[in-house]
């Protein structure tokens, strides 16, 4: 029952982090990037000023992230017992740490927000997205990590 109840809470804290730091940076950093004639994902992301498309997304949204917090959970299982003797700062900066790393900039995607990106996409990508992306990277660890220490772990 303990597992189950931390990838309960696990999926909400990421479910909460995720679409707040989403709703932060959108209108700071990432309007015009994900649709319409020119926009900088134009390429290769849904157009998110296609209603239909956007309207897509919006269905799937909640059910994707809720995917990727019960996997996300189910990889620290082996490790559960360690973090929860750790104290709430150690817990935070666990959490946020292996947010930020893990999930974004260590990932082996190739995107604009990644190492992996700054070797495989095309530079002008990379000038214009690497460092505003970090922005919204940076608030969904610090949220993690601020939920595992308060309420996760």
């Amino acid at each position: 029952m303990a597992y189950l109840t931390f990838t309960a809470l696990f999926v909400l804290a990421h479910v909460v982090a995720y679409v707040t730091a989403g709703a932060i940076t959108y209108p700071l950093v990432y309007k015009g990037w994900h649709g319409g004639e020119g926009s900088l994902y134009g390429a290769f992301l849904r157009d998110m000023t296609d209603e239909r498309e956007r309207r897509r997304n919006g269905l799937l949204l909640l059910p994707t992230q809720v995917a990727r917090g019960v996997l996300m959970s189910l990889v620290l299982y082996p490790v559960l017992g360690a973090l929860g003797e750790l104290g709430p700062g150690l817990q935070f900066v666990f959490m946020a740490g292996l947010m930020y790393v893990y999930t974004d900039l260590a990932a082996a995607t190739p995107f604009s927000n990644t190492i992996e990106g700054i070797l495989y996409m095309k530079p002008h990508i990379i000038r214009r997205a690497f460092w505003p992306t970090q922005l919204e990277a940076l608030i969904y660890a610090l949220l993690m990590g601020l939920a595992a220490a308060w309420f996760v772990f």
